[in-house]
């Protein structure tokens, strides 16, 4: 995860997110935060970062990610 910019008191917050990859039991998720500035209403990115997510079983083991 990469912080590029605070975010501040009152700012307008939007998420993005995007699947990039798909493996047998997980995923990559690519996520993108940006800012809708309170002051001015300039728009910044925040923060990205690429966030893997494994499917887990009721035991919490690894299992196959079910297709979409």
């Amino acid at each position: 995860m990469t912080f590029h910019r605070p975010v501040m008191i009152g700012d307008l917050v939007s998420c993005y997110a995007e699947v990039k990859r798909v493996g047998r039991t997980s995923m990559g998720v690519q996520i993108d935060a940006w800012v809708e500035r309170r002051i001015d209403g300039s728009a910044e990115q925040v923060t990205s970062g690429l966030f893997t997510y494994v499917a887990i079983d009721d035991k919490g083991q690894p299992r196959p990610v079910p297709a979409a």
